[in-house]
């Protein structure tokens, strides 16, 4: 499923998901303006590489690498995905957490994606680039908060296409299943030495944003359910 919409209404315009989305696509049109063999060692020299981290553990510039990364992606499917899955998802985070809140859970997810997936390749030389690690964060969040809010999404059929509405549990739970599917097929000998996908980074920010979220909702009092249900219902005539 293609998420388009989700019906969950905010109190305040989400800034920092803005400029989180502003400053991605900012980057990346930088990016262009490299060719492709000089931008791959602009990822070498400015990303964070598994076998450096190794090497150097969490020194200050292995830090800097680590949130670098998570503004640089590989083209234009891995940004447009990324950016929508934020700008879907991540202003309903925004405003429930607070801004300080979010973006701690937001860098924190990125910084536990890197580390999973560092786990499994520590030797690896390929850069790890893409925000979807710390947005995989914010799904996690996501599903912790809103599990019954309906999202709405276009599921491909050959050359049609049905728009279905699904709960965000049912739309969530699906791509971690497919992070979890997918990262253990990717298991073996020969793990991460052609790039590709990194899915134990997904599954890493998703579980850490999960994790936060919910020790957040134990000390910040959340609104009533039927309060909640009126928001729903009054963006739902709009």
């Amino acid at each position: 499923m293609l998420p388009l919409r989700d019906l969950n209404p905010t109190r305040r315009v989400p800034i920092i998901t803005y400029a989180l989305i502003g400053i991605n696509v900012l980057v990346f049109f930088w990016e262009l303006s490299f060719p492709e063999a000089q931008l791959q060692q602009v990822f070498i020299d400015l990303a964070v590489v598994p076998a450096n981290l190794a090497r150097n553990g969490f020194s200050p510039e292995n830090i800097l690498d680590i949130i670098r990364s998570m503004f640089f992606h590989g083209g234009w499917a891995h940004l447009l995905g990324n950016m929508l899955y934020l700008w879907l998802f991540g202003d309903n985070i925004e405003d429930r957490l607070g801004i300080i809140l979010y973006l701690v859970m937001y860098f924190v997810s990125g910084f536990a994606a890197v580390l999973a997936q560092y786990l499994i390749d520590p030797a690896s030389q390929i850069p790890l680039i893409g925000a979807s690690g710390a947005i995989a964060g914010v799904l996690g969040g996501y599903l912790v908060l809103f599990p019954g809010v309906k999202v709405r999404g276009i599921i491909p059929l050959g050359w049609f296409s049905q728009l279905v509405e699904w709960p965000a549990f049912i739309v969530l739970g699906l791509w971690f299943v497919m992070q979890l599917f997918n990262g253990v097929a990717t298991l073996g000998p020969e793990t991460g030495s052609e790039g590709g996908v990194a899915f134990f980074a997904h599954i890493g920010g998703f579980v850490v944003g999960a994790v936060i979220t919910w020790i957040v909702t134990m000390f910040i009092p959340q609104p009533p359910a039927d309060m909640r249900n009126q928001n729903l219902y009054e963006r739902a005539r709009r």
